[in-house]
């Protein structure tokens, strides 16, 4: 989402999203007027090339002649795991000349390319200016990947590729019905990213449940520390923590109704107590005084000098504030804490899910050789160096064995199976783009902001959920 999740430099986020808005500092996505374009392009010329022979070691039947075009969006992840992955498709084929381009600007360079019929052969659809999937799926501007998840694994010819994957990466996929429309490559953990070191500095432990979360920000504040900051610029950040606890709260059908855009879903209890409980921290003063004006690199830079206990964000952060972090930071993460003893899910529900998400365009010319290259990247040995450059999971349902694991990422790995059954993954990012990332995040961030109360956000997410529910220029989906 993520992704995904404005990112590395200006702008990241959780590799999903959305450039900032004027008026509220808020954030803008890409709009229905470029993917209605690439929908309506008139673009009738089939330069696809011809597919190869399948074999054992071709099982997709690449053209091992035809060149193969890559963007990679360049954030948090950067691009040298897919330019290393880019060089065993070469080994593969040599005769096939790879053309690799990373970019910041999804959508701005690669929007003349649809509307023109010539979109590239694979795209890392991330960042600030990541296109709206939901649209892209919905407008039939992606290839289904079935294939490659039907394709035997890069490692093991018995097993599929669609069995090599962690769990709900495919489904992630999937937007109604069997299609895979996209390949989520990376692994995101999302909860109450910490400094051990912090907490240890203040003799205390991580907060299991609100009263002693509110105790701990208390004692926090009076050493001149605030408990908690986020990405004011890109508000959409909260989710990653607040969802997760609604669900905690509630039962994750709360989740599933508000994904679904049923009415009055966003006025369920479990809300509304959620929604106080963050509010509470605002009018307390736990809130990093200036984080309404924080950028996602800002505010974790703030976290890492140790100006904030806690911030909601995913596992590329490790990766990302690297610049900024202290040896001794000890980075952690946890699962939301729970709301009292009511809550219908134990402590330790959380929110992981596929992030960085892979597409290869329905006219792209060498469809086979994209999906070629994901199964590559979802080898052993591919996910593995990922795993070490960027310290985050893959997607492939391994791949750590023999790593030595930071704090942060043995952290996202003991969480995961505490958790248990109890993961939740809230589609609202990737079905309705729009939606999540610019309107529900203008609610939240007003109202941690102070400017709305957690009724008058409600009010408000509310009904910008009913408008995209009767929004019929817009394709909707919902929970099978």
């Amino acid at each position: 989402m993520a992704s995904t999740s404005a990112r590395k430099n200006e702008g990241l986020g959780r590799r999903d999203v959305i450039k900032r808005s004027a008026a509220l500092g808020l954030i803008t996505v890409p709009t229905m007027s470029f993917l209605s374009a690439c929908a309506s392009s008139d673009s009738s010329d089939d330069d696809t090339v011809k597919k190869g022979k399948t074999s054992a070691k071709n099982p997709l039947g690449v053209n091992d002649t035809a060149g193969l075009d890559v963007v990679i969006f360049n954030g948090g992840f950067g691009e040298q795991y897919a330019i290393d992955a880019e060089k065993e498709y070469t080994k593969a084929f040599p005769k096939a000349k790879v053309k690799h381009s990373a970019t910041q600007k999804i959508q701005s360079q690669l929007q003349p390319r649809f509307n023109g019929g010539t979109p590239p052969d694979l795209i890392d659809n991330s960042g600030a200016e990541q296109m709206d999937m939901g649209v892209l799926v919905g407008k039939k501007q992606l290839l289904d990947l079935t294939p490659l998840m039907d394709a035997p694994s890069f490692d093991d010819p018995a097993k599929k590729v669609r069995d090599t994957l962690r769990p709900g990466v495919l489904e992630m996929g999937q937007f109604d019905g069997d299609p895979v429309w996209i390949m989520y490559y990376a692994y995101t953990v999302y909860g109450v990213w910490y400094s051990q070191t912090a907490l240890e500095g203040l003799d205390a432990e991580y907060p299991e449940n609100w009263d002693d979360m509110l105790a701990l920000c208390a004692k926090a504040k009076k050493k001149g520390i605030a408990g908690w900051t986020y990405a004011g610029k890109y508000p959409y950040y909260l989710p990653f923590s607040l969802y997760p606890f609604i669900a905690k709260i509630g039962g994750r059908e709360v989740l599933d109704k508000i994904d679904n855009l049923e009415p009055n879903a966003w006025k369920d209890p479990a809300v509304k107590a959620a929604f106080e409980a963050y509010y509470e921290l605002q009018q307390k003063g736990y809130i990093l005084k200036g984080t309404a004006g924080l950028t996602h690199i800002q505010s974790q830079t703030e976290w890492t000098k140790g100006k904030a206990l806690f911030i909601p964000n995913g596992s590329w952060v490790e990766n990302e504030a690297a610049p900024t972090t202290p040896k001794d930071f000890k980075m952690m993460v946890a699962a939301p804490s729970s709301l009292d003893s009511s809550d219908k899910l134990p402590f330790g529900t959380l929110w992981a899910s596929g992030g960085e998400p892979f597409i290869i365009p329905a006219k792209a010319k060498n469809p086979e050789g994209g999906m070629e290259q994901l199964r590559i990247m979802l080898s052993e040995a591919s996910s593995k160096n990922f795993t070490k450059q960027v310290k985050s999971l893959s997607a492939f349902n391994g791949g750590t064995d023999g790593l030595t694991l930071s704090t942060a990422m043995q952290s996202g790995v003991d969480v995961l199976e505490k958790a248990g059954d109890n993961v939740v993954n809230p589609r609202l990012q990737d079905w309705y783009v729009k939606l999540q990332k610019e309107q529900i995040g203008a609610g939240l961030g007003e109202m941690m902001a102070g400017r709305l109360t957690p009724a008058e956000a409600i009010k408000k997410i509310q009904g910008y959920a009913d408008a995209a529910a009767k929004d019929q220029s817009i394709k909707h989906y919902k929970h099978q």
